[in-house]
């Protein structure tokens, strides 16, 4: 209980306000007590007064005497008079002399006229001043009565009394009342404190027993004798301990069987590659999978309790969300994420409610789908496009012929040569189309064994030196003194060989030259194809391994080339595991360096 800032507060509010109203009595009764007395006083003073001003009025009204002879006869008669009455009596002229005083010799006084009672007498008749006296030289209360008019004085009559009597019986008075004050206030203070430990001790027990229910010891029951509220209070408490206690248990099964589908939940939706955001009525984010960060562009792990248009700056799936939120069932959309360059479509559906309390939204990333049916537009325009050429020439041709240039004998043979040339190009991009297709669908199972670089470059370095020769191209080649064996498809390694040369031989004017090199790189074979003609344009680059793409079409076609061979390259490296990919300066030429596994010596 002494610990109970309850208690002090209660104890200390009611010993400030005791001791203060003891005090507050204490100097009430003695400022009274103070009053009563010199009233008492100041009336017996002005009564006597009165009587000796009878008796002055005689002595001014022989006004032939003088002073000293007025001393002779009223100093003996105020001794006497002061002594029978126990009053200091004293007779002053109008000018402050000192006729007669009942406790000093009138000779030896000062002039009265500045003294501060014969002032107020002066101006209102009668004046009283409590001050030592500087004739005896102890505290007195005066009394001062004008004799004749204001205009006109004849002299003034004073009477006094000592003060020091009346100061000790204030003095006893004081003490007396200030003892009964202390009984009072520390009898008081005692049934205080008495009264507020039978209110605090409960009040502990209730808020010890508060305290363990809310660090979690529920069931928590207090005894209090009390028969007043307070113990109705702790019945109501127990009651509630015991129910609490029921509760709790409930809620905590509730609660654990919660937790277990909501980890449930949580993993499922977490394991969606779709994105699942879940908005309340204020737009504010109640829940976020993982997979909904990069469709939206925003770190899930920030992104609880944010506002969607906060947490997602889209002003589609702004739109989006306050349709569903108005009631209103939006169509599903897609947009843009300008940072990933992704394609999302959304959907969203309402919460069951009228107004719905929010809404969730469902994401799908459809960049690949998106750029596989562009991929298919283009394929299917392209291919639609290298069909339609040659089968134009063969048919225009064939049409001359059929209309009487077969007759022609010196055209017809010229005629024939260049439908067998369109016929055999395109020949060589159905088996291009073929070969890409069976390599993409994975019909065939390659199996990879160890093939010698050096064996293969030197095959198809056979089969286009004379290509080479006849357009003035250098054709040179680098081994390196160890032999390299990487894991690849023999007639696969050699296709991709032979589109690389064939496209560098063509595109390399005559003087040029073409280099084959090999190295090892860590656990790759890095083979790379260097010619020294006209280059690709940066913007190029990253399109050029594209099914059909050309840097310059009409070019390409001069030289009868079908647009698939790096992307047939391109294919084969991903059979193989490893990569390619082309480094060139316009006008200097290029360089296009394949990365395949390297067999290790133990494998051999």
């Amino acid at each position: 209980m002494w610990s109970s800032r309850l208690f002090w507060r209660l104890f200390l509010t009611y010993a400030v306000l005791t001791v203060v109203a003891a005090a507050v009595f204490v100097v009430l009764f003695q400022s009274r007590q103070r009053e009563a007395i010199e009233s008492e006083v100041r009336q017996r003073l002005r009564d006597e007064a009165a009587v000796l001003k009878v008796f002055a009025e005689a002595v001014w009204q022989s006004s032939d005497a003088s002073v000293e002879d007025l001393r002779a006869t009223w100093q003996p008669k105020l001794k006497s008079l002061g002594r029978e009455v126990g009053t200091r009596l004293t007779l002053v002229r109008a000018d402050g002399t000192v006729l007669a005083d009942s406790s000093a010799d009138a000779r030896q006084m000062e002039n009265h006229r500045d003294r501060p009672e014969i002032k107020k007498a002066a101006e209102h008749g009668v004046g009283f001043v409590t001050r030592p006296s500087l004739s005896v030289g102890e505290p007195y209360e005066y009394c001062a009565v004008r004799v004749g008019s204001r205009e006109e004085p004849r002299g003034f009559v004073r009477v006094a009394l000592p003060w020091t009597p009346f100061e000790a019986r204030l003095k006893a008075a004081s003490r007396l009342v200030a003892g009964t004050a202390v009984v009072v206030t520390l009898a008081a203070l005692l049934a205080s404190y008495l009264l507020e430990r039978r209110l605090v001790l409960p009040l502990e027990r209730l808020t010890q027993a508060a305290q363990s229910i809310a660090a979690g010891d529920f069931g928590q029951e207090v005894v209090v004798r009390n028969h007043d509220e307070i113990g109705t209070l702790a019945l109501a408490f127990n009651t509630m301990s015991r129910e609490l206690a029921q509760r709790v248990m409930q809620l905590q099964a509730s609660r654990q069987q919660s937790e277990e589908n909501s980890k449930l939940m949580e993993t499922v939706l977490g394991s969606m590659i779709e994105g699942v955001v879940v908005i309340d009525a204020g737009q504010r984010i109640l829940f976020a999978n993982a997979a909904a960060g990069p469709l939206l562009d925003l770190p899930t792990a920030q992104a609880t309790g944010r506002s969607m248009f906060e947490a997602a700056r889209h002003p589609c799936v702004q739109k989006v969300v306050e349709e569903v939120l108005a009631g209103r069932m939006p169509e599903r959309v897609e947009y843009g994420v300008p940072r990933t360059n992704a394609i999302v479509a959304l959907i969203a559906s309402p919460l069951p409610g009228d107004p719905p309390p929010g809404a969730v939204l469902v994401l799908h990333d459809v960049t690949e789908l998106r750029r596989l049916e562009n991929l298919r537009r283009e394929f299917v325009s392209n291919v639609s496009h290298e069909l339609k050429t040659p089968l134009t020439t063969i048919r225009a041709y064939t049409e001359t012929l059929l209309d009487g240039a077969i007759d022609d004998s010196d055209n017809n043979r010229k005629f024939l040569e260049r439908i067998d040339e369109q016929a055999e190009r395109l020949h060589k991009l159905i088996l291009d189309l073929l070969s890409l297709a069976r390599i993409e669908s994975a019909e065939d199972a390659y199996e990879l064994l160890p093939v010698s670089v050096a064996k293969t470059v030197q095959v198809c370095l056979n089969e286009y030196l004379p290509v080479a020769e006849a357009k003035g191209v250098a054709l040179q080649t680098h081994p390196l003194a160890d032999s390299v064996v990487v894991w690849a498809d023999e007639e696969g390694l050699l296709t991709v060989l032979n589109n690389l040369l064939d496209n560098a031989i063509k595109y390399t004017p005559s003087g040029g030259r073409v280099s084959i090199r090999w190295r090892i790189d860590g656990r790759r074979a890095v083979i790379e194809v260097e010619d020294t003609g006209i280059g690709i344009p940066k913007q190029h680059q990253a399109r050029v391994f594209e099914r059909f793409y050309r840097v310059d079409k009409a070019r390409s076609r001069e030289l009868g080339g079908t647009g698939l061979g790096l992307s047939i390259v391109k294919h084969w490296t991903h059979v193989f595991g490893g990569s390619v990919e082309v480094t060139s300066d316009l006008g200097r030429g290029c360089t296009f360096a394949i990365r395949l596994p390297v067999v290790s010596k133990s494998s051999v």
